[in-house]
Formats: C-alpha cells, sequence, structure tokens
C-alpha cells in the first residue's frame, strides 16, 4: 500500500487528523534519559508507542537525530520500531530535501531505502528535475513545502509572479505537472488560514501536512474549516512540542498519550 493509500485509511480507520512530530531535544527529556546513549531512540520510541492510537502519521526531524553522534543510526533504528510496531500509521521524514538530479537521487535513497519513510519533505525550489529522483518511488509521498508557517514565509512565498503569489504557483504546479502518479502532499502552516483555504482550492482533495498548531499559535478551528476536504479529512495536523514535552516527569509517556488525545478531539469536535 501506497503512502496516500496508507494515509487515508489511516484517517478512516482510526478517525485521527493527528500527526505527530518527533523533534526529540535531549535537553527537555526526563531525567531517566540523562547519560543514555540511546536516549534519542528510547524517548521517541516511548511517545510513540504512547500516541500511535491517536495519530494519522508520525514526522521525526531528522535534523534533531544528525545533530548528535551516533543520532542517525538512532533515527533508522526508530522508523525500523514504528514500521514494526504500527505499520498502519505512516512515517513522513521531515528532511526538506532539494537538490540537483544527482544529489537528489542520493537523498531519495537516505529517505526511502536507508531510512524506510513512506514519505519526505521536500523543497520545490530548485524545480523539477530536484524533485525526479523523488516522485519516482511512486508509492512513497513526496510532500512539498508551499506555505511555512514561519514569519518568513512572506519574504518569497507571497511575491507576485503573473499576478499571483508563488506560492499559488506551487500548489497549482505540484498538484498538475507533478502528481502524476498521485504521491504528493504540501505543506501549508497553521498561522496563515486564508491561505489554507486558497491552496485547498487549488489542490482539491491533495492531503496537506499542517505544522504551526500550539506553540507556533495555529488555530485549531481556522485550520480544519479551511483545510478540511469534503468529507472531513485531507490533513496531517502536526504537533511536536506540546506532544513530547507535555511532561518531564515519570509519566512522560502518559502524558504525552494524554496530550495526543485532547488534541486529536479537539481536532475532531471541528470537522
Amino acid at each position: 500500500m501506497g503512502f496516500i493509500d496508507k494515509l487515508r485509511a489511516r484517517w478512516r480507520d482510526a478517525d485521527t487528523l493527528l500527526c505527530v512530530g518527533l523533534d526529540p531535544d535531549p535537553a527537555k527529556f526526563p531525567d531517566r534519559f540523562v547519560n543514555d546513549p540511546d536516549a534519542l531512540f528510547a524517548f521517541c520510541r516511548d511517545i510513540a508507542d504512547a500516541t500511535a492510537e491517536y495519530a494519522c502519521a508520525f514526522k521525526p526531524q531528522i535534523a534533531y537525530f544528525a545533530a548528535h553522534n551516533d543520532g542517525e543510526a538512532q533515527l533508522q533504528r526508530l522508523i525500523a520500531h514504528l514500521n514494526g510496531a504500527h505499520p498502519d500509521v505512516p512515517v513522513i521524514l521531515d528532511a526538506k530535501r532539494g537538490d540537483i538530479g544527482s544529489t537528489a537521487q542520493q537523498y531519495a535513497c537516505e529517505a526511502f531505502e536507508r531510512f524506510g519513510a513512506d514519505a519526505v519533505t521536500l523543497n520545490p525550489y530548485m524545480g523539477r528535475d530536484s524533485a525526479d529522483p523523488f516522485l519516482q518511488y511512486n508509492d512513497r509521498g513526496c510532500v512539498f513545502l508551499c506555505h511555512t508557517s514561519n514569519p518568513g514565509a512572506r519574504d518569497f512565498q507571497e511575491l507576485l509572479v503573473d499576478g499571483a503569489p508563488l506560492y499559488q504557483h506551487i500548489a497549482r504546479t505540484i498538484a498538475g505537472e507533478w502528481n502524476a502518479d498521485g504521491n504528493c502532499a504540501l505543506v501549508v502552516g497553521a498561522t496563515f488560514p486564508e491561505e489554507l483555504a486558497v491552496i485547498r482550492g487549488i489542490v482539491g482533495d491533495m492531503p496537506l501536512l499542517i505544522p504551526g498548531v500550539g506553540a507556533q499559535g495555529g488555530d485549531v478551528e481556522a485550520v480544519v474549516r479551511n483545510g478540511r476536504t469534503a468529507d472531513g479529512t485531507g490533513l496531517m495536523i502536526n504537533s511536536s512540542r506540546g506532544i513530547l514535552y507535555a511532561s518531564r516527569g515519570e509519566g512522560y509517556a502518559e502524558a504525552a498519550a494524554d496530550a495526543a488525545k485532547s488534541l486529536r478531539d479537539e481536532i475532531n469536535r471541528y470537522r
């Protein structure tokens, strides 16, 4: 089953639009992980196991692993664990890759073969040839940046090109020309709900990954109202810090599960 079908099945069967972001910061870990050489893996494994029933996807952020010695090996172990223990929950590697063709081929191999992710986040700035090596893995997801959640998103993404903002050209091009195999999705920030509505109108039922809820100030109701599809799905609403660090005590995993359930239920209230 390809990424998009796996995601749609998860929306339907688990009744959830919540994506659990795995951005492990050892400075925020419970004390039990001090001096644990496998802390990145063990902490994320515990969070994922506790929250899996509420998740439509997991999204490990590669930088939080690659910054540490042995971190990428721990990421590889983590994704192997997720694929084995929670095979129905797709894994999106948040790497934001995008480079010339020969280098992109290596990055695609890294994401899909080395790490075994179901999907990867990508930067479309360098154009179609930088995306093709990823698109050719047509059972895997290609999640392209479109209108991001950070304040600087307006610096370039809203520049007018032929009378329309650049982000709209990106949405239209990826939904049309790049999505021949139906394996594309877009990243759209929760902090820009009006733009989210415009993008949904352009791309139809294409899945949207939504960062920016919680610590960045995105409003859940506005995201669901502006981004959902006609059947009340279409979204992967990501939360990282609000779930990961719900508690730094011994009950950290249980607190994460409670936070995930609470956000899942809040999202569902507006569907």
